[in-house]
């Protein structure tokens, strides 16, 4: 039988590696850290007149017990929504900051996780980290303004709704510059 030579070992530590990462539980964990690291980005605020009249789309929503929600009664509001799956290292990076905002803003603004994933596992998720936030699910298509190809993705939208945020990927929600941004939109 031939030794294996110093380079033939780091390969195969390093292909051990890759399957630990790519395919293992402890490799999610990782992209989950990494991700919480890469998110220090505070998401950008967009001065775009685009806007997405949630009242008038046909877009149907349900809470976690079922119940369907009226979309048209986020009618002047600041609404917050974010497109999430608990199998996604940056949606899971980025929700304790977005729970930490929902703690502040929860009576002010109206939050909107939209689970992309099985109602099990969103419970289960949510239960062992704590959060209290409010899931939807969807019935039918998501509006094409808010369509992405890519979760999580997250949307503010003022009061005469206007999108003034959309971001891609995992950002610190609970910064100084949204907090500031949700207080001046909810005064306008």
């Amino acid at each position: 039988m031939k030794k294996l030579t110093k380079d033939q070992w780091t390969n195969l530590a390093m292909i051990a590696l890759l399957v630990i990462i790519l395919f293992t539980p402890i490799g999610f964990k990782i992209k989950v850290y990494v991700n919480k690291l890469m998110a220090f980005t505070t998401p950008s605020i967009e001065t775009t007149t685009e806007k997405i009249l949630l009242h008038e789309t046909a877009w149907k929503l349900y809470d976690r017990n079922g119940k369907s929600v009226a979309v048209k009664d986020l009618e002047n509001k600041v609404v917050l929504i974010n497109f999430w799956a608990t199998w996604c290292p940056p949606c899971v990076a980025e929700m304790p900051n977005l729970q930490e905002l929902y703690d502040s803003y929860g009576d002010k603004v109206d939050f909107l996780f939209v689970a992309h994933d099985e109602a099990g596992k969103v419970d289960k998720f949510l239960d062992k980290n704590g959060y209290k936030i409010p899931i939807f699910y969807e019935k039918g298509g998501t509006p094409e303004k808010l369509n992405s190809r890519s979760i999580p993705i997250t949307f503010i939208i003022d009061k005469k709704g206007a999108i003034v945020v959309r971001e891609t990927g995992a950002s610190n929600w609970n910064s100084e510059k949204i907090r500031t941004l949700l207080d001046t939109l909810l005064i306008k």
